[in-house]
């Protein structure tokens, strides 16, 4: 067996070896046993609109607390909190996956190549 066959055969298993983990972490990731990488989070920063119009329209502040307590219910009701940024967390996974796994897919088609020769 030749150096250039050894070193295809080598880098066709560095290849898979990148697809197969790739595909152990996403298994991981969407069966929740582990947590996707945190790309996206949330501020605790909370936007005042209703506050500044309600005050414009000249609404007591007993008023007040209740639509907002209320609408934050609705709102709470309708989406989790959490619910966007964990969504662009997992697509972000899975486009970064699919880059990994692409890569992998190349250096074992390098790996062949050099075996073919």
């Amino acid at each position: 067996m030749s150096y250039q066959k050894i070193l295809g055969s080598v880098i066709i298993i560095l290849g898979l070896a990148v697809i197969f983990y790739t595909l152990f972490l996403s298994y991981n990731i969407f069966t929740a046993k582990a947590a996707a990488p945190e790309v996206f989070k949330i501020s605790g920063q909370s936007n005042d609109i209703t506050t500044a119009n309600t005050q414009k329209q000249g609404l007591p502040s007993d008023i007040q607390k209740l639509i907002e307590e209320q609408l934050q219910g609705q709102l709470a009701s309708f989406m989790p909190a959490n619910a966007m940024p964990r969504l662009l967390n997992l697509i972000s996974w899975s486009v970064l996956a699919g880059i990994f796994i692409f890569g992998g897919s190349q250096i074992a088609g390098i790996g062949v190549n050099l075996i073919r020769k």
